[in-house]
């Protein structure tokens, strides 16, 4: 089945030292470029994005003993590719490796597993989620830790924060000041808010069905864009990191705090913490750090990962994949 969202179409590992491949199938000879171009669009449609949804490619160029695919997406944004000579290995992304690491942020997939750190364990555990609304990988996370939640409840403290960048247009800036007001002003209402929203991503229809107090969140928005200067930062691509994204200030603090680079990023008792995105291992990474386990420990949840993307009724790769640098 196909995953995950346009923008962001790659699950596999990066880092700065070298990239991972895929394979695509061996052929013992060097393809043509009409060839490279043929055989990475039908990869990438077949595996790689969003049933109903393709990419299209543009020319194919050579740039360092492999052919440079230009892999146009729905945003109007292009992600180079790379696809080795032969047509058997697939790259999605490359890295600059003269640049500095915050100019290589992109949308390529990060399986980089934090540094260990202890994680200090207390009666009520702290648990922030640092995501990017539209982020595929970010919703998957946030679909995996509900259950979670509903079934701690108040025995932890929980928190969807945002990261200080954005990369998935005006729609995920609206968004997230959307939730931070709807979190902020009208919690009792936000998982169920967030449930709908992860269905589909239909924000507005998610408002009603759920009775949001819209004008009280229009509001708050309205109050917490002119703090943030959320808007004013989309306006002014000078500001934005890169100058590829735009700025999201509102959780800012709490990004520098502890280093937050993408979407998403789960935060335990104050300590970047690893676990997988189903329900049951989450649950075990969050139940781990109590002082004592409360029974809800016990709990039997589901140690499928949920998709990436919008939608409940399907799996995806239980990965540390990312938005973000």
């Amino acid at each position: 089945m196909k995953k995950g969202l346009l923008i962001f179409l790659f699950l596999f590992a990066f880092s700065l030292a070298g990239c991972s491949f895929l394979n695509v199938g061996s052929v013992s000879k060097v393809i043509t470029p009409a060839e490279a171009k043929a055989k990475a669009e039908k990869f990438i449609n077949e595996n790689l994005v969003e049933q109903g949804s393709t990419v299209t490619i543009g020319d194919v160029t050579e740039e360092n003993g492999l052919y440079k695919i230009p892999v146009k997406l729905a945003s109007g944004q292009t992600v180079d590719s790379f696809l080795s000579k032969d047509g058997s290995k697939f790259y999605p992304q490359s890295y600059d490796v003269d640049k500095p690491a915050d100019q290589n942020t992109n949308a390529a997939a990060s399986n980089t597993t934090p540094a260990s750190q202890p994680i200090p364990k207390n009666d009520k555990p702290v648990v922030e989620l640092f995501v990017m609304a539209y982020c595929p990988y970010g919703t998957q996370a946030e679909k995996g830790i509900l259950p979670v939640v509903n079934t701690l409840k108040d025995k932890i403290n929980f928190q969807v924060k945002f990261c200080d960048y954005s990369m998935h247009g005006k729609q995920e800036v609206d968004e997230q000041l959307n939730q931070y007001c709807i979190e902020t002003e009208q919690s009792g209402k936000y998982l169920s808010y967030l449930k709908c929203f992860l269905d589909a991503g239909k924000g507005a229809d998610c408002l009603k069905s759920t009775g949001i107090d819209e004008t009280k969140m229009k509001t708050c928005v309205g109050k917490t864009d002119n703090i943030y200067k959320v808007s004013a930062n989309y306006n002014d691509k000078n500001t934005w990191l890169s100058g590829k994204y735009p700025l999201f200030d509102v959780n800012k603090t709490d990004n520098t705090k502890y280093s937050v680079k993408g979407s998403p990023t789960l935060v335990i008792n104050g300590v970047e913490a690893s676990a997988g995105r189903d329900a049951a291992s989450l649950l075990q990474a969050i139940c781990g750090v109590f002082n004592t386990q409360p029974e809800e420990c016990k709990t039997q949840l589901s140690a499928t990962a949920p998709s990436t993307g919008f939608g409940f009724d399907a799996s995806g790769p239980n990965s540390a994949a990312s938005c973000g640098n």
